[in-house]
């Protein structure tokens, strides 16, 4: 059976150049998404950051394996003491003054199923927080949520 990857889609009201930064400036990022050690958009730049889920602690590693300055971003996505590895890919279309996020997030599978936290429902619950509330929210102080969002299982 081949696995599909979770893809999660949103117009952002945002141009492409300030929701690029949203996604590779440090301190940008820990506003809306999780406060990472360092980033920096080079291949090969590696980086970790903590993340919770159900009051346990989970150390993420990840290493930039792509970069399409404003238009794709990418990197690997695995857990300390945890097998499995997954790709995780941001890609942006400039439509007018507002940007198309297409996030990919291949792998999922590789990870240990029994755990509730890197099952693909799991998954799904916080990207979808992520882009569809968190990332608007950052980038549009007015934001209200709307069912404009589309995640393909």
């Amino acid at each position: 059976m081949k696995h599909q990857p979770l893809v999660v889609e949103r117009l952002l009201n945002a141009p492409v150049n300030k929701v690029w930064e949203a996604l590779t400036v440090k301190e940008k990022m820990k506003v809306w998404y999780f406060e990472v050690s360092d980033f920096k958009p080079e291949v090969g730049f590696a980086f970790s950051f903590t993340g919770a889920d159900e009051g346990v602690e989970y150390i993420h590693h990840c290493v930039v394996t792509a970069v399409v300055p404003a238009r794709k971003l990418s990197y690997t996505w695995k857990y300390e003491n945890y097998e499995g590895e997954s790709l995780l890919t941001f890609e942006l279309q400039p439509e007018g003054d507002k940007t198309r996020l297409i996030l990919t997030h291949e792998g999922l599978e590789t990870f240990p199923q029994h755990l509730k936290s890197f099952t693909r429902e799991s998954f799904t619950g916080g990207w979808n927080y992520f882009i569809n509330n968190a990332l608007p929210k950052y980038l549009d102080p007015e934001f209200i949520p709307a069912p404009e969002s589309e995640t393909r299982c």
